[in-house]
């Protein structure tokens, strides 16, 4: 195992990170003085990963939406019990996710995590497919995503996803459709399987009151040995432009709420940059001491509920204002308008240097949380960064790069309006 210490030059923080022989990479953050740990077991497959092949095949596979959010269902089922109950047994709580990236099998627990973890493995590693449960399942989720259809929240988003993209399969919910997950079966969920989870497309992150000899001894127990196949992952040619400005629904809410969506160029280069000058630009557009943001709270425009999010990964990457609003139109106005003048003016450096010290002190106090930290070492070994990089980066932005951002992104002809208004 090539095993090496990454430590940050900044906070003197570290954590441990090996190469496992199996193929898997692992990083471990040992947290003295904790009661508690959290461990995620994931692989870089999610919803977004529909056309894929290995160095054998000759030609692309592909499958229908929603088959990784169905996969992770059906490993939570064994031969013999389900998983829950075995996590149950010594105290621990379990779950998983699934995004447009990337699947995530987790427990957190103060005691036992020892064998919490030999279950993890374990359950991740065994996978359990046959008709009969996989036709149980089909209802199941039908379900899930009828109920998710009904979510005003969901169809919000996803209705700007869709205005906003022509071909890449965000804009797909991540449970599928009715008529996709009709054509799953378990010879396709096997292959799924053994291409996706070959531990060479996987991390294993886990932080908390943990021993990481301990954590490799029960690696080398637990772990298969995997040979790389040679992924390979593809995605339709996308547009920088979008498709629809405007998606209005009616629904019954409380209040009207929206998504006002800009389409950004991805770079998977410099992905964590750009992801964190995003989110500097995107706070500081949003920023509650802001003239835009006053007047727009005093007309009664917008509510406590508005603010931004980066949305951001593999062949997508946009931000996102949203909040409640019978007005939208006229937060798009002056949002655009607040744009204008920025790229005019320029940034104040006082509140620029407000928000950065603000960001800098979250991505400080994470490194003191094991749930935050085991999921930023995952997620920024996925992204093909190391641990701490986001904090360097964080540190050396400055008002020109959130300047330059919000001049040549947040363009008026790449933003996407969806509502959702009040019956």
């Amino acid at each position: 195992m090539n095993r090496e210490i990454i430590t940050s030059s900044r906070t003197g923080d570290s954590c441990i990170h090996v190469k496992h022989k199996s193929g898997l990479d692992i990083y471990i953050r040992e947290m003295s003085g904790f009661s508690s740990v959290y461990a995620l077991f994931g692989t870089k497959y999610g919803s977004v990963n529909t056309t894929f092949k290995v160095a054998a095949d000759k030609e692309y596979t592909e499958v229908p939406n929603g088959i990784a959010h169905f996969l992770e269902h059906k490993l939570f089922e064994n031969e013999d019990c389900g998983v829950f109950e075995l996590f149950a047994a010594t105290g621990a709580q379990c779950n998983a996710y699934t995004s447009f990236d990337k699947t995530c099998y987790l427990f957190s627990c103060t005691n036992n995590y020892t064998e919490n973890l030999r279950i993890l493995l374990d359950f991740v590693q065994k996978p359990y497919f046959t008709k009969e449960n996989v036709d149980k399942e089909q209802g199941i989720i039908g379900q899930e995503i009828c109920m998710t259809n009904d979510n005003p929240e969901w169809r919000v988003f996803f209705n700007m996803l869709r205005g906003m993209y022509h071909n890449h399969p965000v804009q797909i919910d991540i449970a599928g459709t009715q008529e996709s997950i009709a054509q799953i079966d378990a010879d396709l969920l096997y292959k799924c399987y053994d291409t996706f989870y070959n531990l060479n497309n996987m991390t294993l992150s886990i932080a908390g009151n943990i021993n990481a000899d301990e954590v490799l001894a029960i690696c080398d127990e637990m772990l298969r040995s995997c040979e790389d196949k040679g992924l390979e992952t593809i995605f339709p040619d996308e547009p920088e432009t979008v498709v629809q400005a405007e998606i209005t629904e009616k629904n019954a809410v409380g209040a009207s709420i929206f998504h006002l969506g800009f389409k950004c160029r991805p770079d998977k280069r410099n992905f964590l940059k750009k992801e964190m000058t995003a989110s500097l630009a995107t706070s500081y557009l949003t920023d509650a001491s802001s003239e835009m943001y006053s007047r727009l709270l005093s007309e009664e425009i917008i509510n406590a509920t508005f603010g931004g999010e980066v949305f951001a990964g593999d062949g997508f990457f946009s931000v996102i204002l949203s909040g409640e609003s019978e007005y939208p139109h006229k937060v798009r106005e002056a949002v655009l308008a607040e744009i204008r003048r920025i790229s005019a003016e320029g940034i104040d450096e006082k509140v620029f240097s407000r928000i950065k010290k603000a960001t800098y002190g979250d991505l400080v106090r994470q490194l003191c949380n094991v749930t935050a930290m085991a999921s930023a070492m995952l997620n920024t070994h996925m992204a093909g960064f190391r641990p701490f990089d986001v904090v360097d980066i964080v540190s050396e932005l400055t008002a020109e790069d959130i300047l330059g951002f919000i001049r040549n992104e947040l363009l008026p002809d790449k933003t996407v309006l969806s509502v959702i208004e009040k019956i």
